[in-house]
Parts: C-alpha cells; sequence; structure tokens
C-alpha cells in the first residue's frame, strides 16, 4: 500500500501502521483512507471523489466526510465529490450542484438548492427539510409520499 505515498501523507491519514497490509485485507474505512491517500500523495489543488462513502456504515462515513473536510480545510483544496445522500451533502458542501436527468436543474448554498419543491420536483419524492447543524438543510423523506 505504500508505493506513492511519503510517511507524512500516511501518518495524517492514521494510515503508517497499515502500510505493509494488501489493500484486499483492509476495510472498507481503511480502503476509502488509503484511496485519499494516495490522491493526497500527488499534491493536486483539487481532490475529485465519486461517492466516497459508498459501502460504508454510518460511523465510517462520517469518519470519512470529516478527514476530507480537515484535509480541505488545513490544505486548502478544493473538493468535488458526488453524493446521493441530499442530507449529508447539505451538511458538508459550501455549494451543491444538484443534477436530474443528467442536467442541472439548480445551484448554490445547501439552503437554496435542497428545498421541499426543487427536491419534490425533480426527484419525484415528497420530503420535507428542516434546519440542521449550524442551519444547514436535514431533507427528511415523507412517509406515505407518491
Amino acid at each position: 500500500m505504500r508505493s506513492g505515498c511519503p510517511a507524512s501523507v500516511l501518518d495524517r491519514l492514521d494510515l503508517a501502521e497499515l502500510a505493509a497490509r494488501r489493500a484486499g485485507e483492509l476495510s472498507g474505512g481503511e480502503r476509502q483512507r488509503a484511496v485519499l491517500a494516495r490522491a493526497l500523495a500527488q499534491q493536486a489543488p483539487v481532490l475529485l471523489l465519486d461517492e466516497p462513502t459508498t459501502a460504508l456504515d454510518l460511523g465510517h462515513q462520517q469518519q470519512v466526510l470529516e478527514l476530507v473536510d480537515r484535509l480541505r480545510l488545513a490544505d486548502g483544496l478544493t473538493v468535488v465529490t458526488t453524493l446521493h445522500d441530499l442530507t449529508v451533502a447539505g451538511l458538508y458542501a459550501d455549494t451543491l450542484l444538484l443534477l436530474a436527468g443528467g442536467r442541472a436543474v439548480a445551484a448554490g448554498e445547501p439552503g437554496q438548492v435542497l428545498t421541499e419543491a426543487l427536491v419534490g420536483t425533480h426527484f419525484g419524492a415528497q420530503v420535507k427539510t428542516e434546519p440542521g447543524p449550524g442551519g444547514r438543510p436535514v431533507v427528511h423523506l415523507v412517509r406515505g409520499g407518491p
């Protein structure tokens, strides 16, 4: 796992003790951190992530997203990611681009994009939004919806 990852990157992501293990021996959360380490070792100013929390349990999802957020702030990175969980996107993103049917339908701050009307219109779901941490929107499905 160590190839291409400087020791400092492995240390920052708490992966140094895993460096001798094969990727197939790592848990899902450890594997996601290893992927981040490879990306960070390249020292690119933009980090592109495609569903970085897929197949992770709730605790590991939060660990990965908190880690990405800390790295973004510490290194001044721009992070572009895809997320299907609208609440998670609203909690961690400064700016959202809502895609539906392969096209952009809304862009802006989470509170501007994650509205009941926009989500309902473009995803055919009946939802309720309410303020969450820091006033960021939390999206709930309404039982008995369409």
